[in-house]
């Protein structure tokens, strides 16, 4: 499931779009100021960022120049009401990979979407097909996970949440972070759905490799 952030302060447009995505299996953030938009494209990952340039606080393109100089590199759309020539090339020139322009029809936004999203997805299978740390493989390919030298297959929650763990190695992820990374949506926070997929990769990967940080979260270790 790809996720989606969108950075839009305008309410209605914001719920247009965010119920569009998810009619069509998107999983969907909203931030509605530049500072937010920056704090969950840090503390989470997504693979596109909708971008609206007039967001309070910071202009938008000040948050796309930040992020691309931060080494940011997934697919930014900016999705604007300024039409002007000069606001486009600026835009393309700090890093933006598609310019869309309000009023906008969703069907076009849709389809520059999955056209980034092709083009990221094909990119990154072919640089990377499999993840490591130390002993243990995953393979994005196939969805399985080598231990001790034997391939098993993971369902697909915990194949996910072992992908989390393993581009995340030695940080604490909460169980926030996990919720909305592998399940995409909004669940209930007193949920233990979290721990319950955890022991579940602790049994076939090892007890030791998934630490507890107590009040935090959970640390893949390296």
């Amino acid at each position: 499931m790809n996720r989606i952030l969108i950075a839009e302060d305008e309410p209605r447009i914001a719920a247009f779009v965010e119920k569009g995505l998810q009619a069509h299996g998107f999983a969907v953030s909203v931030a509605t100021d530049s500072q937010q938009t920056l704090l969950i494209v840090e503390a989470s990952t997504f693979d596109l960022l909708i971008l609206d340039l007039g967001l309070p606080g910071q202009d938008g393109l000040q948050v796309l120049t930040q992020l691309r100089g931060e080494g940011e590199t997934l697919p930014i759309i900016i999705l604007s009401a300024r039409d002007d020539i000069r606001d486009k090339v600026a835009g393309f020139e700090r890093g933006a990979d598609d310019y869309v322009t309000k009023p906008f029809r969703f069907e076009e936004l849709l389809i520059r979407i999955k056209a980034r999203l092709r083009n990221r997805n094909s990119a990154n299978r072919q640089i990377e097909a499999i993840l490591q740390n130390g002993n243990l493989l995953l393979d994005l390919r196939t969805r399985k996970v080598k231990v001790d030298g034997c391939w098993m297959e993971l369902p697909c929650r915990e194949f996910n949440l072992a992908e989390t763990f393993f581009r995340h190695p030695g940080q604490v992820l909460s169980r926030e972070q996990l919720l909305d990374r592998v399940w995409g949506y909004a669940y209930d926070p007193g949920s233990n759905i979290v721990d319950v997929y955890v022991s579940y990769l602790r049994k076939k990967l090892g007890n030791n490799l998934i630490e507890t940080v107590r009040g935090m979260g959970y640390r893949f270790k390296t």
